[in-house]
């Protein structure tokens, strides 16, 4: 069966009912059981397993045994998430030092966990691993802000672009900053929530990365190019069919800081 539930071990609270997104659960009076259909309306999230505090129920493809228990003593108390996401900075200095594969994969995999549009899990992921094959990435990126300012020169000027091909032609990367590794994130263009999935997954990505020594920043300019420069598409396997949605150079940083600059006071409305 695609729901199945211990009835020795339920209490009945009906937590899994109420926590469903796509109610495919009712309450009955033996307990929660799954509606006609269920198999074909669920989102795979796996929430009714999670919040089971009786870890009573099981679906086809989830049981509780297979998930990873949450640990209250490892959850971050109100001063150490302010502190943490306020310290954090976006590094373009990085050491001559490459980020293992594993580590990275291991990293992806946390960032995963991020929330997607119905639970669709739709990102894939690119690793520039090779720094030389950043260097060509970043070399995509300066043809292409040369043929914007041949073109379209009021686009190039809105963003410097004449100074960052100068800088590049003297020796210094100002699109990746020298960054050790890329990664990169995508999705199929029939994806309707696929950017705002895109973007939640490296914003988890850039999250974690302080916690292994390695410090990240987005990549604008490789985004900005990668979806108007088909050589650059063509050089990352980009499908007609594919979107790039976001990137991120990363790589350990050269230098630590040692306080938290202060920031505009946020606008907030209510209503």
């Amino acid at each position: 069966m695609f729901l199945t539930v211990d009835y020795s071990k339920c209490n009945k609270d009906g937590l899994c009912v109420l926590e469903c997104p796509a109610r495919i659960i009712e309450m009955q009076e033996e307990g929660p059981v799954g509606i006609d259909g269920a198999d074909k309306i669920c989102i795979r999230c796996g929430h009714c397993v999670a919040v089971c505090p009786e870890a009573a129920l099981s679906l086809e493809f989830l049981s509780p045994e297979s998930c990873q228990p949450i640990d209250e003593n490892l959850r971050l108390d109100a001063d150490h998430v302010e502190h943490f996401l306020k310290s954090r900075r976006s590094i373009r200095t990085y050491r001559k030092k490459s980020v293992p594969t594993a580590e990275l994969e291991r990293i992806i995999g946390i960032a995963s966990s991020a929330p997607t549009g119905s639970n669709r899990q739709p990102v894939q992921w690119i690793i520039v691993h090779d720094k030389e094959k950043v260097q060509s990435v970043a070399a995509h990126v300066v043809d292409w802000m040369r043929f914007i300012l041949e073109n379209h020169p009021e686009v190039a000027a809105n963003f410097n672009m004449e100074l960052l091909i100068k800088s590049w032609e003297d020796g210094i990367d100002r699109i990746c900053r020298d960054a050790p590794h890329l990664v990169f994130t995508f999705t199929s263009k029939e994806v309707g929530s696929g950017k705002a999935d895109c973007d939640t997954a490296l914003a988890y990505l850039e999250l974690a990365l302080p916690s292994f020594g390695i410090g990240s920043c987005w990549a604008g300019y490789v985004t900005g190019a990668v979806n108007q420069w088909p050589p650059l598409a063509k050089f990352l396997g980009i499908k007609d069919d594919e979107q790039i949605h976001g990137a991120l150079m990363l790589g350990y940083p050269k230098f630590k800081y040692q306080r938290i600059p202060k920031r505009n006071k946020p606008m907030i409305s209510y209503l």
